[in-house]
């Protein structure tokens, strides 16, 4: 007997179930935990121990919620401005070169001011470092709207520029020559630097402005004249080109939000934090960034929850090593399994799988 092969199509619903939608985040979080559970098992540790460290165990001490909010802070504020991009159907994908190159700007005027004091000596680095990363936004913002030279290649290339960039300022002219030799500026003047807002931890006012930055996005999109403009860029172009939203203002907009909040936030991170300039400012957090954007369904407020269970993921993953010698790549697997379930899910949201009749 012959076995034939089942044809299957994908076809859109008609009506998306409203009840389904609403359970795709909870569901998502609840399968992502089962396949690292699954994970954990197939590489030998004990399931219910590496569990605990990494979902729990980060958060039973004062810490470890300081160190979530963090990590999940600056997650959240890029997340935010590059899904504004996104509705917009403009692809932000550099904005960890645009964090790097806020930090650059902003930790050269912390360099070049060791001895200034005053009140405004951190405002000005801030702002510097928000006017680096939209600088280096507005270059493929310009070859966007000039040339029509694809913003997704451009942001992406660029941000191997502003990290080989990073690179040859630490290790050449920039270099502490009290470091022992190690790649790192000098560190900031306390006029430079944020201090910690509680004792023993790393928790600063930055990681409060970060997170005030969604709320502020989503307010603008949702009751502001610049938030209508992109919206309706993205879902109805031809509709807000007559209403005269020109296409190039949208994309200058996105990508200066998008690149003036990972300035921002890479400024926030070599004053708060790290103190100094260092060849690797984060782990990565401005590619981290699209995927919470994704998991938090491209909603600035949604956004926030999702940051902070993609920050879990670090923090549980460096947990998870200590305790149980998870390996480190294993974090990185868990943060893409987050964002494999949302997708996957929504898309059976949308659209169903039918058998083809023959």
């Amino acid at each position: 007997m012959q076995l034939r092969p089942v044809q299957l199509r994908i076809e859109p619903r008609l009506v998306a179930s409203p009840a389904m939608a609403a359970m795709v985040p909870p569901l998502a979080v609840l399968a992502t935990i089962l396949a690292s559970g699954l994970l954990f098992a197939l590489l030998g540790y004990p399931v219910g121990r590496t569990l605990y460290a990494f979902y729990a165990q980060p958060l039973t001490t004062v810490n470890g919620w300081s160190e979530l909010a963090l990590k999940a802070a600056p997650l959240a504020m890029m997340a935010a401005s590059l899904a504004a991009g996104f509705q917009a159907n403009v692809w932000n994908i550099g904005a960890e070169g645009q964090l790097t190159l806020g930090a650059i700007a902003g930790g050269g005027v912390a360099l070049a001011m060791p001895d200034v004091q005053g009140f405004w000596v951190l405002p000005l680095v801030c702002l510097v470092g928000i006017l680096g990363g939209m600088a280096w936004a507005a270059l493929p913002a310009l070859l966007r709207t000039q040339l029509g030279v694809n913003e997704i290649l451009t942001t992406l290339m660029l941000t191997y520029v502003a990290t080989l960039l990073l690179a040859a300022l630490v290790f050449g002219p920039w270099k502490d020559p009290e470091g022992y030799s190690l790649p790192q500026s000098p560190m900031f003047s306390d006029a430079a630097t944020l201090r910690p807002l509680i004792a023993r931890t790393r928790l600063t006012a930055g990681t409060l402005l970060e997170f005030c930055a969604p709320v502020a996005i989503w307010f603008a999109l949702r009751y502001a004249l610049i938030g209508f403009k992109i919206r309706s860029s993205g879902a109805a172009p031809a509709a807000a080109a007559y209403a005269g939203f020109t296409r190039q203002s949208v994309v200058w907009t996105v990508l200066m939000l998008s690149g003036g909040c990972a300035g921002l936030a890479g400024v926030i991170e070599v004053t708060g934090p790290i103190g100094q300039l260092i060849p690797q400012i984060t782990p990565g957090y401005g590619f981290t960034a699209i995927i919470v954007a994704f998991l938090g369904r491209l909603h600035p407020l949604w956004i926030i929850p999702a940051a902070l269970l993609v920050a879990l993921s670090y923090i549980g993953g460096d947990t998870a090593q200590v305790t149980s010698g998870l390996p480190k790549g294993a974090a990185g697997v868990v943060q893409g399994l987050l964002l494999f379930f949302p997708l996957a899910a929504d898309f059976l949201v949308r659209n169903r799988i039918r058998r083809m009749a023959r």
